[in-house]
C-alpha cells in the first residue's frame, strides 16, 4: 500500500488578501507574522488576540478578522480575493463554512456580489460544494 504525496503549498502571505492595511501587514511582519499560518497560531485564541493586539498596536477586531481569513484560507481554493468575499459575506471562520447547504451558499454569495459590487465573481456550484465539504472535514483550530 503506496501513501499519497501530498504537495507542498506555499505558504499564504497576509499582505495577500484584499483589503487588508499594509501598515497593519508591516506590524505584523515586524513581530514574525508574515503567513496565514503564523497567523492563526499567534491569534488561536482571545487571550492570544489581545496580546498580539496590545504588542503590534493593531485593533483587535482587526487581529480577529485576520485570523478568520487565516482560517478561511485552509480551505483549498480560498485565498485572497476569494476569502475577502467569504468574510465579508458574512461566512467568516471554517465553521461557520461547514455549515452551509451548497445552493444557499451560491446563491447568498451571488446575491451579495450583485448587491454590493464585489470586486470578484462569485463562486460556481462545484466550487461551492467542494468548499463546503472541505470545510467539514478541517478541523476547528481557533476558539472564539
Amino acid at each position: 500500500m503506496s501513501i499519497p504525496l501530498h504537495k507542498k503549498r506555499n505558504p499564504f502571505k497576509l499582505k495577500e488578501f484584499q483589503g487588508v492595511n499594509p501598515e497593519y501587514v508591516e506590524r505584523l511582519a515586524a513581530a514574525g507574522i508574515k503567513t496565514a499560518e503564523r497567523m492563526l497560531a499567534a491569534g488561536q485564541t482571545a487571550e492570544k488576540r489581545a496580546a498580539l493586539a496590545q504588542g503590534t498596536g493593531i485593533p483587535e477586531r482587526t487581529i480577529l478578522e485576520l485570523v478568520k481569513l487565516s482560517d478561511l484560507a485552509r480551505l483549498p481554493g480560498v485565498k485572497g480575493i476569494r476569502a475577502r468575499l467569504y468574510y465579508d459575506a458574512g461566512v467568516d471562520c471554517v465553521a461557520e463554512m461547514a455549515a452551509w447547504e451548497p445552493e444557499a451558499l451560491l446563491k447568498m454569495t451571488a446575491e451579495f456580489v450583485e448587491r454590493t459590487g464585489f470586486e470578484g465573481i462569485a463562486p460556481l456550484p462545484k466550487e461551492v460544494s467542494s468548499t463546503i465539504a472541505n470545510a467539514k472535514r478541517l478541523p476547528r483550530v481557533v476558539e472564539y
